[in-house]
């Protein structure tokens, strides 16, 4: 029998979470009986549904199994052999996908250094010279994270005027959609305010670090690129055969706004955390807290005795930054055990 260990709370990721009831009643539901495979079943039927309901008629939703995924079937839909991605360098496809994007896609990342890992209109038109030399792989995509891997978001506002841009120049626009949940919550707007209205063409959707088991999804706004998704989703290993247990996952997040009330408990853990340390002396914080991450810089003494205790990641080990992420499930007494733990290690320490 399998035994485990109790864990105190992890704030090393929204990865580290369990999976939302609700999402877990929809998997149980989903298995009842046989049903058709590969997508053809009324499950996935309604997830497609739902997604055209939160992204406007014209998207289409294709499940898959993780945001590596996503990306790279995204991306192939709108990359040629010499095409380049522009991203940030602090993009997921850049720093966490381990080359997948090269490997499979055989594209060109160029990362763009970024203060806080959003890309602007200036950002990207210094890289546009070389379109039409020869010499040069095309860019032919910009890519964005929202919220981003520094846990800043887009504005529908700038999300807009880059799309503006990029399409005018003949470029596409992509999305790492991984926490668009969180970026949404935290502004008050619609993920759809974010996307299609603003000029997405295509971004994978995160539902696993929001309360899924383990489910993604390639959501395609530009309907003239999503003629080959099909075709690209199964070469690129995506396509569940039981598809439903990954539908129903999303289904479930999309229905009745629990994708917003699990991102903005998440988002409100970590201004929750903030806020507790935020007078300490010693600490500072590297980017403004904007979703459900914190990266607080701290007295290295500090650090290493906290890892002891709770998992987190350091971020910047030669400025003493760490990061601390919050999920659906972080409650503000496991915020608050923290804090004082937090309070009490750093006062010891200064």
């Amino acid at each position: 029998m399998l035994t485990t260990t109790a864990f105190p709370k992890s704030f090393a990721s929204d990865n580290h979470a369990g999976v939302h009831p609700k999402v877990l009643a929809a998997v149980v539901d989903a298995n009842a009986g046989d049903a058709p495979a590969y997508g053809t079943d009324p499950w996935t039927e309604a997830m497609e549904e739902a997604f055209r309901a939160e992204f406007g008629a014209r998207a289409t939703a294709y499940a898959m199994f993780n945001g590596t995924g996503a990306n790279v079937v995204g991306l192939g839909l709108v990359l040629r052999p010499y095409d380049s991605v522009l991203c940030p360098a602090t993009a997921h496809i850049n720093t966490h996908e381990c080359g997948a994007a090269e490997r499979v896609l055989g594209a060109k990342l160029v990362p763009l250094p970024t203060d806080d890992g959003k890309v602007t209109v200036d950002d990207v038109l210094g890289h546009l010279s070389v379109l039409g030399n020869t010499q040069y792989a095309q860019p032919r995509v910009v890519s964005i994270s929202q919220v981003t891997e520094c846990g800043t978001v887009y504005t529908a506002a700038e999300i807009t005027e880059l799309a503006e841009f990029v399409h005018s120049r003949g470029l596409f626009l992509h999305m790492d959609g991984a926490r668009l949940a969180n970026a949404a919550a935290e502004l008050g707007c619609s993920m759809r305010a974010l996307t299609t209205d603003a000029g997405v063409d295509v971004l994978s959707f995160g539902g696993t670090k929001n309360g899924a088991m383990g489910a993604e999804a390639l959501v395609v706004l530009n309907p003239e690129l999503d003629a080959p998704a099909l075709f690209l989703r199964k070469q690129g290993m995506q396509l569940a055969s039981k598809m439903r247990y990954v539908s129903a996952q999303l289904t479930a997040l999309l229905a009745d706004g629990l994708w917003r009330e699990n991102a903005a408990h998440a988002n409100a853990m970590a201004h929750r955390l903030a806020d507790g340390v935020r007078d300490l002396p010693g600490v500072s914080f590297r980017y403004p807290v904007q979703s459900n991450a914190v990266f607080p810089a701290l007295p290295e003494k500090a650090i290493a005795e906290l890892q002891q205790r709770y998992l987190f990641h350091m971020w910047d080990a030669t400025e003493s930054v760490v990061r601390w992420v919050t999920a659906f499930d972080t409650t503000p007494e496991q915020v608050d055990t923290f804090v004082a733990d937090i309070r009490a290690v750093v006062g010891s320490s200064t």
